[in-house]
């Protein structure tokens, strides 16, 4: 799945979750709500409800379509749940300091990376 990187683990309820070197979850299988926290430990990140949103959104949005959500669909998304200042990509990307979304909204999701993502 991650061919040539470094694998590294999460701590989740004693257990060791593998990920690549970048964080993304090696097995998608064994994502959990616990998952997502320890990862956001690791990339420094206190979750909020916003951030759950946007969690649930790609997981639900990945389950219905088996693709990653583009951020113009996130946008178009929670504009309409939180409004247009909070809804906007600027916003999005502050609260995902670390890739945007789609990156770091991904990783934590325990999703795959974006098609094209280096």
């Amino acid at each position: 799945m991650y061919p040539n990187m470094k694998i590294k683990t999460v701590m989740v309820d004693d257990k060791e979750i593998r990920t690549c070197g970048e964080g993304y979850i090696v097995n998608l299988d064994e994502w959990s709500e616990g998952f997502a926290e320890a990862q956001a430990k690791v990339e420094g990140l206190e979750l909020t409800q916003e951030h759950w949103d946007v969690v649930w959104f790609l997981r639900e949005f990945y389950e219905q379509h088996g693709a990653q959500a583009e951020v113009r669909k996130m946008v178009k998304h929670f504009k309409k749940a939180w409004g247009e200042e909070r809804g906007s990509s600027k916003y999005l990307h502050s609260i995902f300091p670390f890739g945007g979304p789609q990156k770091q909204g991904n990783r934590l999701a325990g999703l795959l990376r974006t098609k094209g993502e280096h």
